[in-house]
C-alpha cells in the first residue's frame, strides 16, 4: 500500500487529494514537524532534506509531491485525471503540474519561511510584499488561461487542478486580494469536489 508521510498543511495534500480521485488506497504516516525531529538520522534517510512529504510505495521512495502524483497517475490511474501522453494537452498538463510548484509556490514559501524565522509580527515588509506581487503574477497568469474554460485544461478535471488546488489553497491566507475572478470561480469549484473534502477530512483525523 502506497504510504505517504505527511503533516497538516504541507504538500502531502496533494498526493492523499489525487488518491482519493482515484479511489486508492493509501496510508498516512504522521511525521512531526519539528525541526529537531525532520533533520534526525531517522527522518533524513525517509527525505534527505529535512522536508515533507515524503511516500514509499514498496521499495519505491519519493520526496517531490508532483513527482509522487504522476508515479501514481503512471502506476495505478488507468488513464485517468491526465491526457495521452504525447498529446498537446498532454504538454499543457506538463506546463500547469509544474507551474503549480516551481513557479506559484515559490514565492508562497518564502513568505512561509520568511516568518517562521521572524515570529511575532518582525518580518520585513518589502520582503513580503515582493513575494506578494510575483504570487498576484501567477493569479493573473492563471486566470488568464481559465478564460471560457471550467479547469486548466478546458472540460476535464486532471492532476494539474489537483496542484493548482493546493498552491491556490496556501495562496488565500498570504496575499492580501481575493482571488481574481475566474480564479476565485475555478477554486470554488475544485475545493467542493468531494474527493477534496475527503482529503482535508483525512489530512485532519490522520485515519
Amino acid at each position: 500500500m502506497i504510504k505517504i508521510y505527511h503533516t497538516k498543511g504541507t504538500r502531502g495534500l496533494r498526493v492523499i487529494w489525487l488518491c482519493e480521485e482515484l479511489k486508492i488506497e493509501y496510508q498516512i504516516q504522521e511525521v512531526d514537524f519539528s525541526k529537531e525531529f525532520r533533520f534526525s538520522k531517522e527522518w533524513l534517510k525517509i527525505n534527505p532534506l529535512g522536508k515533507l512529504p515524503s511516500m514509499q510505495d514498496g521499495e519505491v521512495l519519493l520526496f517531490e509531491s508532483c513527482a509522487m502524483m504522476q508515479y501514481i497517475l503512471d502506476k495505478y490511474g488507468k488513464g485517468k485525471l491526465q491526457p495521452l501522453a504525447g498529446t498537446p494537452n498532454y504538454a499543457y498538463f506538463l506546463q500547469w503540474l509544474w507551474f503549480s510548484e516551481a513557479t506559484f509556490a515559490r514565492p508562497i514559501g518564502e513568505i512561509v519561511n520568511h516568518r517562521r524565522e521572524f515570529p511575532d509580527k518582525q518580518e520585513i515588509p518589502e520582503v513580503v510584499r515582493e513575494m506578494q506581487s510575483r504570487i498576484y503574477k501567477c493569479l493573473d497568469a492563471l486566470n488568464e488561461a481559465l478564460k471560457g474554460k471550467k479547469f486548466i485544461l478546458g472540460e476535464d478535471f486532471t492532476a494539474a487542478d489537483i496542484s493548482l488546488g493546493y498552491s491556490l489553497l496556501i495562496a488565500q491566507n498570504r496575499i492580501d486580494k481575493d482571488f481574481p475572478e475566474r480564479v476565485a470561480k475555478y477554486w470554488s469549484n475544485i475545493s467542493s469536489r468531494s474527493a477534496f473534502i475527503s482529503a482535508r477530512s483525512r489530512e485532519k483525523s490522520n485515519n
